[in-house]
């Protein structure tokens, strides 16, 4: 694997392990509760990420089903099949509920599990291949995974991380 990829493997293993420890002990009410003054709760930022990287590495990228479609994730949230919160207005997300956060841990392991095996397998002639995202403009693979996975992925992770430290007795981020 070269240097590239296997930066590539190692962030998005730390990306996900961060997800995975900050969400491990968080309950439905902590997870739907809107901060005061805020306009979204943790579920919405959490949902938002991981339908994004599910569409992104699964569908844009290999043009195979969404693990959320696959594995029946709409109907068992009672969400819709296609949206993933990008355009939601300030109120959209700040009704957005998951009920069941254990069930939502494992839809995000499933997600996790996925994009690092596909990165983990990908030669590195792959990362210059065009891709389009829309709304936006064409973008290589490798923009395309750093951009809409790494770089989506912290900025959402810093959110969930200061709601968690306002709605659950111990804060989100490792110190």
């Amino acid at each position: 694997m070269s240097a590239l990829l296997s930066y590539l493997s190692d962030e998005l293993r730390a990306l996900h392990g961060l997800y995975k420890h900050v969400t491990a002990d968080i309950t439905d009410v902590q997870a739907n509760a809107v901060p005061a003054g805020g306009h979204q709760s943790l579920a919405f930022c959490l949902w938002h990420y991981v339908r994004t990287e599910d569409n992104i590495i699964q569908f844009v990228l290999q043009r195979k089903p969404t693990v959320w479609i696959e594995g029946g994730w709409p109907e068992k949230f009672g969400l819709d099949a296609k949206s993933q919160g990008t355009g939601f207005t300030d109120d959209d997300a700040r009704n957005f509920r998951i009920d069941g956060m254990d069930s939502f841990r494992d839809y995000m392991r499933d997600v996790f599990r996925r994009t690092e095996a596909y990165v983990g397998a990908m030669d590195e002639s792959a990362l210059s291949q065009r891709v389009v995202v829309k709304p936006l403009p064409e973008m290589s693979l490798l923009q395309c995974i750093s951009g809409m996975c790494m770089t989506h992925g912290y900025r959402h992770l810093g959110e969930i991380e200061f709601a968690k430290g306002l709605v659950a007795p111990r804060g989100g981020a490792p110190i």
